[in-house]
């Protein structure tokens, strides 16, 4: 796999999804994306991509949701279906899952939305060229 930085006119869509659910720089993918939990840095520590034009406010809790509704939806229907636990046993075990789940997802998902806004040249991106 070669390293190269794509030029601002050539930027492919699916590796910066890739780098940026990763938590990584869409341009370089070596650098981080987030100096906090959900905080995305104002510009990349290894390659000095400028980051601070993203405009990712409530995409990534929305796709959280869909993602963890649309998983764990049907895995509570399968469960409830075929071992009939008990309901406080169902209920902490889903909620756990579902709270993990969206705190594992929540972050990887903010990295997309803004690899996406890179890779598309959108809210300023593409106007260093």
């Amino acid at each position: 796999m070669t390293d190269t930085i794509p030029t601002s006119s050539e930027r492919e869509l699916w590796p910066a999804l890739r780098k940026g659910f990763r938590c990584k720089c869409p341009n370089c993918g070596s650098g981080p994306l987030l100096k906090s939990y959900l905080k995305v840095r104002d510009s990349c520590a290894v390659c000095r991509e400028d980051l601070s034009q993203h405009r990712a406010d409530d995409g990534p809790a929305y796709l959280t949701i869909l993602f963890v509704g649309h998983i764990m939806a049907p895995a509570l229907h399968i469960v409830f279906v075929q071992f009939r636990p008990d309901p406080l046993i169902l209920f902490t075990i889903f909620a756990i899952g579902c709270v993990g789940l969206s705190l594992y997802l929540l972050p990887r998902l903010k990295g997309a939305v803004v690899a996406f806004q890179w890779a598309r040249q959108m809210h300023g991106f593409g106007s260093e060229a």
